[in-house]
């Protein structure tokens, strides 16, 4: 015989009064958090992009970089160089030592990442876009929210600037020594010239001091230098420098 269910025998263990309301307060704050989240996010990439877009016609007038390197020397007086003005060897020279593939990628060169990967290695392999947003808009210490905020303004800036522009802006607010930054005061400080005069000895001397602008001086000639000298006419030759300097005199 089936036997009769009484109030004390329920089929299942109801869960107490109290734990509904729990419930619907943990799902209530989960939904509050992950609609402000939201809406930071939302509101970061709106201003990434704003800013992005002014600086595609705007010349950056000074940066935190800048910034932070003004507290330990005085900044050298820096002037803005279109670059049609840079000597087209410093262009190619730049691009030989910092990123050779700079007009065959979108902003992420992924053969250097997966050979940096299938390596092992610690070094990096930051393209010449990624090195112009942490230069035009980030901090140079290393942390995971600079590189996911770089890793945004990237696609950004290959998708709204030209290479050329992309080059332009990275040669005019790259650090060349403590308190020099641009292709303009390097070239004065350094050697007492402008940027269109620049030797091909010259260029790659100054290309190769990037990497440490603090440690590394141009005055001497190294393998790195000797090395960028060659590669800057090789690339100019495989047409690797054709999209920043197509129709233009080498």
């Amino acid at each position: 015989m089936m036997s009769r269910r009484t109030p004390e025998t329920p089929f299942f263990d109801a869960p107490p009064p109290e734990a509904a309301p729990i419930r619907r307060r943990r799902k209530s704050l989960r939904g509050y958090l992950v609609f402000w989240l939201r809406f930071i996010l939302l509101r970061a990439m709106l201003v990434m992009a704003g800013s992005v877009t002014i600086y595609a016609f705007v010349n950056p007038p000074l940066t935190w970089t800048m910034l932070g390197a003004a507290r330990q020397d005085p900044l050298v007086e820096r002037n803005w160089v279109p670059l049609e003005r840079i000597a087209p060897v410093m262009r190619r020279s730049v691009v030989a030592a910092e990123d050779a593939n700079f007009c065959r990628h979108w902003g992420f060169d992924m053969s250097e990442i997966r050979k940096v990967v299938a390596s092992g290695s610690s070094r990096g392999a930051s393209t010449l876009t990624q090195q112009t947003a942490k230069n035009a808009y980030l901090w140079q210490t290393r942390s995971w929210a600079r590189k996911a905020a770089e890793t945004a303004l990237t696609p950004m800036m290959e998708g709204l600037w030209s290479k050329p522009r992309i080059l332009e802006v990275y040669l005019n607010i790259a650090e060349f020594g403590p308190g020099i930054f641009g292709i303009g005061a390097a070239s004065r400080e350094y050697f007492g010239t402008t940027p269109d005069s620049l030797t091909r000895v010259q260029a790659a001397r100054l290309a190769a001091v990037l990497p440490a602008p603090r440690k590394r001086s141009p005055h001497a000639a190294s393998a790195r230098s000797r090395a960028i000298a060659d590669g800057a006419a090789t690339i100019g030759r495989d047409g690797r420098a054709d999209c920043f300097q197509r129709d233009m005199v080498p």
